[in-house]
């Protein structure tokens, strides 16, 4: 199963840049998008089932052209699970996960720190995610969950490791990032490629993707049970519809 996820910051947008073209060649089976920033109303569900995915899910937050995940496939899932059940979490639409044989792929989109409430919201927003998914493990144990963090794990995921007090950077959002993947998840990209530096999103300001000089905040956490399904974990760097990067795992099945 290969899949992608990706951070488009607006689909429509990412549309207009040639996205659809490029998902036909890029060719996963499942892709994950976070922050599509519409509602399904206001797209055409055919471009994307022209280039074979007809199984497509949409969870928009509720607050119109903001937040917002996706999850298209060519294989139909089981199941679908729409938000997590806790509303201070679903009502930005984050969370949306699509159970498949034997594995089952979620598309996260964790909140920015932007200011002390929103870094607040994040962090409490952490807590309850990782409450969640200890008791999700319990009923669904070979999880993939895609997406964006919102945070640079370790100093290789930042070009610019003295940016402590930024968040996205910050001791308390590293150590729960840490502590996510000790509860019984492997960051894919980093278990294959311990020693690479390679970033998955640049700020629009001063040049910063022509310099390399970004942020690793997307991963596909892939739970123990599916260590030795993990095949290939790229960041795909080429693609340039949005300031974030798409990433790409490969699990066999």
């Amino acid at each position: 199963m290969k899949i992608i996820s990706y951070n488009v910051n607006g689909i429509r947008a990412a549309i207009n840049k040639g996205f659809i073209n490029w998902l036909e060649s890029a060719n996963p089976d499942v892709v994950c998008l976070q922050e599509i920033k519409a509602m399904e109303d206001q797209l055409d569900l055919s471009l994307f089932e022209t280039v074979g995915y007809k199984h497509q899910y949409w969870f928009s937050a509720q607050k119109k052209g903001y937040s917002g995940v996706a999850i298209l496939s060519k294989i139909a899932p089981s199941h679908v699970e729409y938000g997590t059940g806790i509303e201070s979490m679903d009502f930005e639409g984050r969370n949306l996960r699509a159970d498949f044989n034997g594995v089952s792929v979620m598309s996260l989109y964790l909140p920015s720190g932007t200011n002390d409430a929103r870094l607040q919201h994040k962090l409490d927003y952490m807590d309850m995610f990782q409450d969640y998914i200890n008791n999700l493990r319990t009923e669904i144990p070979n999880l993939v969950i895609c997406g964006d963090y919102n945070i640079c794990h370790e100093e290789i995921d930042i070009h610019n490791p003295k940016m402590k007090g930024v968040s996205g950077f910050l001791p308390e959002e590293r150590e729960w990032i840490g502590n996510f993947i000790d509860s019984g998840f492997i960051d894919a990209f980093r278990y294959l490629h311990p020693e690479r530096q390679e970033y998955s999103w640049w700020s629009y300001r001063a040049n910063a993707r022509a310099n390399n000089k970004g942020w690793r905040l997307d991963y596909a956490m892939v739970s123990k049970p599916l260590q030795e399904n993990i095949k290939r974990a790229v960041i795909l760097t080429e693609a340039v519809h949005s300031d974030h990067c798409p990433i790409l795992v490969e699990i066999e099945r």
